[in-house]
């Protein structure tokens, strides 16, 4: 299994449409960067959020998530409180080869700042937008810029394909397109 370089990312997203829309170049100037990078894509987080709030006083669970745990928020900057957490999605959509594993990173900008992304893999044959984790870990308010970039994707390709991909056993957050929340099938 082997890193792959920004000439692989290219070919497959330009030939094969593994990111759609793929920025060919790391785009950086008055932004947080996004765009192919030397070993990886950085994603760009889109303008629609679900910040978590307490106001309704329910409990998180994964397996009965309660829609009233979040509120929605659409605009070009979202502002997470303090100790608290934010749903959002890539701009990116994603078609993942079934020979491919993709890791998501958090980007260092954030990072320094305290907000974190939740690390997650991108399983063989996963379509679809990135639902991502942000987390605030600071005391106090938080931005997020929309339309820019939130965490770098490292592709990992296997010797071999997979013998059961994600697409294989029905994964259940095959072909999103919007935020989407935790389920249990």
């Amino acid at each position: 299994m082997g890193l792959k370089s920004d000439n692989w990312i290219r070919k497959m997203s330009l030939e094969c449409e593994m990111i759609t829309p793929f920025a060919e170049n790391q785009l950086r100037k008055g932004v947080i960067s996004y765009g192919v990078s030397s070993y990886g894509y950085d994603i760009r987080v889109a303008n629609e959020y679900q910040i978590f709030t307490n106001i309704n006083s329910t409990i998180v669970d994964p397996k009965d998530f309660n829609a009233n745990n979040v509120v929605h928020y659409t605009g070009d900057i979202c502002i997470v409180p303090p100790n608290s957490f934010a749903l959002a999605r890539t701009i990116e959509y994603f078609k993942i080869p079934r020979n491919v594993l993709a890791i998501c990173l958090g980007k260092s900008t954030y990072a320094r700042c305290g907000i974190i992304v939740n690390v997650t893999p991108f399983e063989p044959e996963f379509e679809g937008n990135i639902t991502i984790e942000i987390s605030n870990t600071t005391p106090l308010p938080a931005k997020i810029y929309s339309n820019e970039g939130i965490a770098q994707v490292l592709f990992l390709e296997g010797d071999e394909a997979c013998n059961t991909s994600y697409k294989d056993r029905n994964g259940k957050y095959q072909k999103q397109t919007g935020i989407t929340l935790p389920k249990v099938l």
